[in-house]
């Protein structure tokens, strides 16, 4: 069994950039990236935030300039999984049947969004189906948006983007909302935030360009609204099942962490899979550069 002093799990922003400065502090890092590299990010098409792109950038681009960035620095790449780990024993075994022992760990594993299941959801995602307002809602000023979910998250989003769109729907299947009454206070007092309470989503009307629509059903009766861009906010699932519950999480399943410090010594946290209050591309960049500098000092000061 091979020893590997920076050992990274995940391969989008964060897992990239700790790997950037793990080289650069001559960690020798390897990153288990996943079957599929880049991460959430390559469901998305531009970024308008991240910094350094005065035009903005293609998403899957900007995550494929990051993997080679860190592979001509020397990083190692293991298209696999991460299936379990000892985290006292300091090892981790992939789904490809390897153990690798490790002097640091860097878990990036980041955070799923929940999707309705639909099939016409999964053809339109990247045109106009998407899990994060705060990322695409750029692409949708004076047009037509739907968000769907009725929790403060889906509050937040449709507040968001209301400063952007001309009409958002609010698509809720119960016949209330579950968020916060200061939330609910702000939503019903937008003008241009209508909520469809008691529907469900049947299916996504689109074609070749993108999202056109969506088909809704309340009460037995079937109905359709026009939109552009439909909005998923009806909750995230972060990356931990392989822990085995070696780290404390908290009540959504997130990693609890102080920084990116976690509970074991040596064993650090990166982007969406920690409990932040921000999950953009740029603080989980920030997180990875934090974890590879916080697994530098660990090896120089602690060993």
């Amino acid at each position: 069994m091979r020893n590997i002093k920076c050992l990274i799990i995940g391969g989008g922003p964060a897992a990239y950039t700790a790997a950037i400065y793990a080289c650069r502090a001559a960690l020798k890092p390897t990153v288990v990236e996943g079957p599929e590299p880049g991460g959430q990010l390559m469901t998305s098409t531009r970024i308008e935030n991240y910094p350094g792109f005065a035009e903005g950038c293609d998403a899957q681009s900007l995550m494929m300039d990051m993997r080679k960035q860190a592979l001509n620095l020397g990083t190692e790449f293991i298209s696999s999984s991460a299936r379990e780990c000892d985290l006292e024993a300091k090892t981790v075994s992939l789904e490809n049947g390897e153990t690798l022992s490790f002097t640091t760990l860097v878990i990036a594993t980041g955070a799923s969004a929940k999707y309705l299941g639909l099939e016409s959801e999964k053809r339109f995602i990247g045109m106009g189906v998407s899990a994060c307002a705060t990322c695409d809602g750029f692409f949708y000023r004076g047009l037509k948006v739907a968000v769907v979910g009725g929790g403060d998250s889906a509050c937040e989003e449709a507040l968001y983007l209301s400063g952007l769109a001309e009409k958002v729907y609010m698509i809720v299947r119960k016949d209330y909302l579950r968020a916060s009454m200061a939330m609910q206070e702000r939503v019903r007092k937008t003008e241009n935030i209508e909520i469809l309470f008691g529907c469900v989503t049947e299916e996504i009307l689109g074609d070749a360009m993108g999202v056109k629509g969506a088909r809704l059903k309340r009460n037995g009766e079937i109905f359709e609204i026009s939109i552009d861009g439909f909005f998923l906010s009806i909750g995230r699932h972060p990356n931990t099942e392989w822990l085995g519950g070696q780290l404390p999480l908290d009540e959504n399943s997130y990693i609890v962490s102080d920084g990116v410090k976690t509970s074991k010594k040596g064993v650090f946290v990166a982007g969406d899979v920690r409990n932040t209050d921000f999950r953009q591309v740029v603080t989980a960049a920030a997180d990875g550069c934090r974890a590879a500098l916080e697994a530098e000092k660990y090896i120089k000061n602690e060993l």
